[in-house]
Order: structure tokens, then sequence, then C-alpha cells
């Protein structure tokens, strides 16, 4: 991955690829990547091209064979019938980048062998340039392949390489994760628009703590959460009460359930 230009070829053109492509393409200041991507339907190739701004093809072969990394970016269900189509163009220098959840590097070995695969998964805030991915190795991929997808994506949030064992567990935090915040926030608005505040009052009350919360948790260092929630639930005040309420409702049993449940969930959507 150390040519002067790298051809990037996006195999699905949906919201989650799309992010990865506007975030690139804001990203790269020195024109690193030439970027192109494909949709069989030539209608919606044509509505993605003039969204994006990039060429936007037809033909899944043809942007393989013009492409140093494939991301797949199709639904899962599509990915088997995607590889089987373009197994013949995957040359040892080209790259697979899956972002396809549920769909092992294992799986596309199997159909692709000896192929360098990345698996990615991503989630939502990246379309605002928030987002949280997580990449894993398959047995063929190196290391300076994981990198080069590293920096890719951090043009559109942060990124950590784990074990593709650990993947459920970031689907479930990270991938489903933006759902279980959403609804924490709308609990809380809705908690104050019952209590007689306004909802969109209250819905901006909620977003912006949660922004500014998180934010804190990021410049923490080192200092233990458990320390920023001491320095704001003083003994005896009114954020104490409420996460006395918090422990005796066992929160922390809540969102323990919620993660184990949605990582079995993603693990039997795997097999």
């Amino acid at each position: 991955m150390n040519k002067s230009l790298t051809k990037i070829g996006f195999i699905g053109c949906g919201k989650m690829a799309s992010a990865i492509i506007l975030g690139v393409k804001s990203a790269d200041k020195d024109k690193k990547y030439q970027l192109k991507g494909s949709e069989v339907n030539c209608e919606i190739a044509e509505l993605a091209q003039n969204r994006l701004g990039i060429d936007v093809l037809s033909d899944n072969r043809f942007l393989t064979m013009d492409s140093d990394v494939i991301f797949i970016a199709t639904k899962p269900n599509y990915v088997r019938d995607v590889l089987e189509e373009i197994k013949d163009e995957i040359t040892p220098e080209k790259l697979i980048v899956s972002i396809a959840a549920g769909i092992s590097t294992n799986t596309i070995n199997s159909i692709v062998p000896n192929a360098r695969v990345i698996r990615v998964m991503p989630n939502t805030p990246a379309l605002v340039k928030e987002g949280m991915c997580a990449v894993t190795k398959g047995e063929y991929a190196a290391e300076e392949d994981a990198e080069f997808v590293m920096n890719l994506l951090s043009s559109i949030g942060k990124v950590i390489e784990v074990e593709e064992s650990q993947i459920d567990i970031v689907t479930a935090i990270s991938g489903s994760g933006p759902a279980f915040f959403y609804k924490v926030i709308e609990d809380m608005a809705r908690a104050g628009e019952k209590l007689g505040l306004d909802y969109e009052k209250s819905l901006l009350l909620a977003t912006q703590t949660a922004i500014g919360s998180a934010k804190m948790v990021l410049n923490r260092g080192e200092m233990p959460v458990q320390t920023l929630i001491d320095n704001v639930a003083t003994k005896g005040g009114c954020t104490f009460v409420g996460i006395s309420v918090m422990n005796d409702e066992h929160s922390d049993k809540l969102f323990y359930d919620v993660i184990e449940k949605t990582t079995i969930k993603a693990n039997e959507l795997g097999k």
C-alpha cells in the first residue's frame, strides 16, 4: 500500500459506504486515493454517482479489476454471490475489506482462497464523522493491511484493532450501541416532558449533555470513569439521589444483559 495513488472500489454504495467515501474524500488533501463504486442497478448507480461525486459503475467485475482495494459493502445476504462473481479478478496484490455484518474472514476466504481480507465493524455515526470502527485481520492479511485500513477509516471517526473472536462484542457495543444511546436520550427527554418541560428543550438538554459527557470521558486521561461520576454525584446532593436510583434498579445488570444478548444474536447471525 505504498503506491502514490491507491485505487479503492466500493461494491455497494449504501449509507455506510457513502459515509466512508465522503469522509475519505474530504480528508484526502494530497489526492492519494482514487475512489469508485458499483451498483448493479443502473439507475441507483447514477443516483449514487451524483450524490457522491465519484464514478459509480454497474459492473462489479470491472470495478474489481480496476481497484487495489475492494470494499464489500453490500447487505450480508448478497456477499457470497458478489464474491463468486468477482473471485476470478482477485489477485494477490488486491486487498478485500468487508463491512458486511456477520460475514467472517474465513467465509470470505472459503470463496476467495488466500485473499488478504480485513473485516470492519463500522457504525452509523460515521455519517457525521464521529464513527467508531473496529478492524480485524483475516488469516492472510498483514499488519500493514490493517494499518492502511485503520488510517483510511480515521477520517470518519475513531478506529481500533481487535481479534475476530471479539467482533460480536464490538457489534453489540458500537455497532448496535447508537440505538441504545438514542433510547437513553429519548427516555431522559420524555421524562423531562412528563415533569413539565417542553419536549424539544428536554431533548436538547439530554443530547448536549450526552455529547459533553462523552467528550469528558474521552479526555479523562488515566482518570477512572468512576471518578467523573463521583465528581458530579457529591454525597447528599441531587445527582447522588439519581445515581442511587440507578444502583437500586441495577442499571449495570440492565446494560450487561443488553450487550450480552446483542452479542449472542450477532454471533447467531454470523453462523
